[in-house]
């Protein structure tokens, strides 16, 4: 992730709004987020579409290796080369 540049990135709500089309140009050139302000207090952050994609699949992965953490500690998980037999059998088929 890309650090925040603190005289580009932080914005007043006002100006995102006066000049939506640039900030947005912005967020995509970059590839940073903003943040925006309102009455000098952090009020909202945005990135560009894919880097919000990018953040939810990674998020996604993240839950599945939690979960599956989970399914070993408890000893629900299989040996390796069981898991490769049924992959293999399911490409099979």
């Amino acid at each position: 992730m890309s650090e925040i540049r603190l005289a580009e990135d932080i914005k007043p709500l006002s100006e995102f709004r006066a000049n939506t089309a640039a900030c947005l140009r912005q967020l995509k050139e970059t590839g940073r987020v903003m943040v925006l302000t309102q009455r000098g207090h952090g009020a909202a952050v945005l990135l560009d579409v894919h880097r919000y994609q990018a953040l939810m699949d990674e998020l996604e992965l993240l839950r599945e290796i939690r979960l599956a953490e989970g399914q070993l500690a408890e000893g629900e998980g299989v040996p390796h080369e069981e898991a490769l037999r049924r992959a293999r059998a399911s490409l099979q088929r």
